[in-house]
């Protein structure tokens, strides 16, 4: 098929990126400072607040290193019909920075007498290990002790910073060089196979360490694949609510088209049943084995306070976003594709949800409008970090080669 000659020139959405911001910013302040004044009512010390900032920490996390992921993937396999939302890919990953300062409170629990004595391991109970499983804990001692576990947060820091700029820097040369070898778009091909290397380890790694690790006692060598399966699903459900946000409001109207948000579905839909996959085979593996030291963690999802959450999450992750998205007329059709995507993103944090707060407490679920007001408030921050980035740079990256073919893209 012919390739219609699309006009290069950037899209710039500066008054909705602007406002979007301030939006999010405001938002983000306010949902802080309400979870932080729920937390210090509860009396606890505000050991749910931190455990609950840790979910929402995850929640953005997996956005942006599935952000990362997805720009990673487009240039490695030379895909051409992502071209379109691939910016919107980028300004999602280059949001490391943000990352790195959300992050920092999880050094006063690890560092300050008051957070090791008072809260006795706030979030990661390797910190003071006792009862039967001591000894235990006591071997991972070598990999889970404070200084080695900042050590490796910064390096995953330093890995990301490196491979968001790397790749976010060319594309925006790639804009406005006029070469026509296109040595941007080949230099981001040859980097992003070893990155997405990179990216694995790294991501698996900061798995283990800031969620696997709050059961000191548990490991799964699968678990970091579980997490990638979330990220990917946040991702392909982020791009199509911002793809969608921005044509309404009169942005790349027909750059992005019904064939685009059918790719973007396969996807939800793929990882639907791959996040099921691996969650099965994570349970089968531990459960039909039987080892106490890996059969614990399940066990602490099956007690009165979260067998409910246990059952729910086949048929909210699993069931109902598969048959929702099944058919090619909702891949299509962009709003109803908008209702899965907000769907999906709200089962995910469930999911981190379930995999974070039992670790605190077996017995009871705590889940109230703090948990709500603390991940509405994280993402109030991201999204100001990601919209920040649209009213400096254009929204559409048009100076790659295969902008053409993308908007002439078409499903068969």
């Amino acid at each position: 098929m012919h390739s219609p000659e699309v006009v290069r020139e950037p899209i710039m959405a500066t008054d909705t990126a602007a406002r979007v911001a301030r939006v999010g910013a405001a938002v983000g302040v306010l949902g802080v400072l309400l979870a932080v004044a729920l937390g210090v009512s509860e009396g606890d010390g505000m050991r749910h607040f931190f455990w609950a900032y840790l979910v929402a920490f995850a929640f953005v996390f997996t956005l942006t290193l599935g952000g990362m992921f997805f720009v990673l993937i487009q240039h490695v396999t030379g895909a051409k019909w992502s071209v379109t939302v691939r910016r919107l890919g980028e300004f999602t990953m280059n949001t490391v920075p943000l990352l790195i300062v959300l992050a920092l409170p999880f050094l006063y629990p690890l560092f300050t007498h008051n957070g090791v004595e008072e809260f006795g391991g706030l979030l990661w109970p390797w910190i003071h290990a006792h009862g039967e499983h001591a000894e235990l804990v006591e071997h991972k001692s070598p990999f889970l002790n404070a200084p080695f576990f900042v050590g490796r947060m910064v390096f995953y820091f330093v890995i990301w910073m490196v491979i968001s700029r790397f790749f976010m820097k060319r594309s925006l040369l790639q804009d406005t060089d006029r070469d026509p070898a296109y040595p941007h778009t080949v230099k981001m091909r040859k980097i992003a196979a070893p990155s997405i290397i990179a990216f694995a380890l790294t991501i698996s790694f900061a798995a283990f360490d800031w969620l696997m690790s709050t059961d000191p006692v548990w490991f799964s060598t699968i678990f970091g694949v579980y997490i990638f399966a979330g990220c990917v699903l946040a991702i392909h459900s982020w791009l199509v609510l911002c793809a969608v946000f921005l044509q309404k409001r009169g942005h790349m109207t027909k750059l992005v088209n019904a064939e685009h948000y059918h790719d973007l579905g396969k996807f939800m839909l793929a990882f639907t049943i791959f996040w099921a996959y691996i969650a099965f085979s994570q349970f089968m593996l531990i459960w039909y084995a039987n080892i106490p030291e890996e059969t614990w963690w399940f066990h602490h999802r099956i007690t009165d306070a979260w067998s409910g959450w246990s059952y729910m999450l086949i048929a909210s992750n699993f069931a109902i976003p598969f048959f929702g998205l099944l058919s090619r007329h909702v891949k299509r059709n962009k709003m109803a594709l908008a209702f899965w995507a907000v769907y999906t993103l709200i089962v995910h944090f469930i999911d981190l949800y379930w995999l974070v707060m039992p670790n605190m407490n077996s017995e009871v679920n705590p889940f109230g409008l703090m948990d709500v007001m603390i991940v509405i408030g994280l993402f109030g921050f991201f999204v100001f970090a990601f919209a920040r980035q649209a009213t400096k740079s254009s929204i559409l990256a048009y100076g790659d080669p295969k902008l053409n073919d993308c908007v002439a893209h078409v499903n068969y």
